[in-house]
């Protein structure tokens, strides 16, 4: 059960569902249900039509009810994030099946969502808390999350948190030539007037409070001069962090060359090219409980820098894949400061970003296989059935 299955993916949690599904089939049967526009590879749930207009919450909750009753005839049931945790919770009860929840965030630890969801988000928070105490499992996507969980809902039997971290395909995530790829059609670093002769900075993600994006802007400022800077992020939380977050690059654009804006989703093919170019990716998270968009990164061989937060120190190796920035809130000035440094020291020294790229790309190799996370995923489900 979750909110995106492809063509709609959205964030981390999508990316999940899909290359976990894809293994888990070769392992046994398996049913998606989402939400979303109709297609030929899932059950989509929608929500109840009089509640257009509604609070997402509440036709977020339309729709799990939906799900719910179709999910009769399945041995055990599987959900992912708050959107569908009710509805596996819900099918639990209603069909007599074991829950497994797979945690990707957690909803007191994003306050901000408030100012998306309104009241909503007490909606929310009541839904993860509800489902999160009754599931027969329940997945942590690293251990830092799994800590998290542990501090946020105390009352839960540790013996039912297993950790299952994300992973990457890299058979789909792998470095190409740039230089190459820009004198192909449709190149998107040839639209965009990038220079392959200078260092190339890039983030990857939603705007949103949660990914830092506007840290990541301030701390630009203090980029070496010859630093180019592409920014590929869309779907703002709201209007008014998409607000701040234009008049932040505009401001920045206006004071610098070389800063590029991609506001629409890119395709993989055409993201794979903008991270293979990239001197160093940026992952300035205020809170993550693992980060595949730095496995996709370090997938196509590229070094890192990113926030030292949730699970990212399991996934980013300090001086080895990347470096790791400390975060502290009261402290904004000092994180964004220690962002510019750090990759401002990776471009002087461009042996050691390849050297972390290279490392990067042999560890998503060697430790983030999607085939061993189906394996213990299922083992999970074997476990809550016996």
């Amino acid at each position: 059960m979750t909110r995106e299955y492809p063509p709609e993916v959205y964030g981390g949690a999508g990316v999940h569902v899909t290359e976990l599904v894809a293994q888990l089939r070769t392992l046994c049967d398996v049913d998606v249900h989402c939400m979303g526009a109709p297609r030929d590879n899932a059950f989509v749930h929608r929500p109840d039509p009089a509640l257009d207009g509604a609070n997402p919450a509440l036709t977020t909750l339309s729709a799990d009810l939906v799900m719910a009753a179709a999910a009769a005839g399945a041995t055990v049931v599987h959900s992912h994030t708050w959107y569908t945790g009710m509805a596996g919770h819900l099918a639990k009860l209603l069909h007599g099946i074991p829950h497994v929840l797979t945690a990707h965030s957690l909803e007191p630890r994003r306050p901000w969502k408030a100012e998306q969801l309104g009241g909503g988000y007490r909606v929310s928070s009541w839904v993860e808390h509800t489902a999160m105490h009754a599931a027969d499992a329940v997945i942590a996507v690293s251990s830092g999350m799994r800590d998290d969980i542990m501090v946020t809902y105390p009352g839960l039997d540790p013996s039912r948190i297993h950790v299952v971290r994300n992973g990457i395909d890299t058979a789909t995530w792998y470095p190409v030539d740039p230089a190459a790829a820009i004198n192909q059609p449709g190149s998107v670093l040839a639209e965009l007037g990038v220079d392959l002769a200078r260092p190339i900075v890039v983030f990857v993600g939603r705007i949103t409070r949660q990914k830092g994006l506007a840290h990541l802007v301030a701390a630009a400022h203090r980029f070496s001069p010859e630093v180019q800077l592409i920014l590929c992020a869309g779907e703002p939380d709201t209007p008014e962090i998409a607000e701040q977050i234009t008049g932040a690059v505009t401001e920045l654009a206006a004071a610098r060359p070389g800063v590029h804006w991609i506001r629409e989703f890119l395709p993989i093919p055409k993201l794979r090219e903008v991270l293979s170019a990239a001197t160093v990716f940026v992952c300035p998270s205020i809170y993550e409980p693992l980060g595949i968009v730095n496995l996709e990164a370090m997938a196509c061989g590229t070094a890192v820098v990113a926030s030292r937060v949730g699970g990212i120190p399991e996934v980013v190796a300090e001086g080895v894949t990347g470096t790791l920035v400390a975060y502290e809130s009261s402290e904004a000035a000092a994180f964004e400061a220690g962002l510019a440094d750090a990759v401002n020291t990776l471009v002087a020294d461009p042996a050691r970003a390849t050297a972390y790229g290279n490392a990067g790309r042999a560890r998503c190799i060697d430790e983030f296989s999607w085939a061993h996370i189906a394996e213990m995923t299922l083992q999970i489900y074997e476990k809550v059935c016996s």
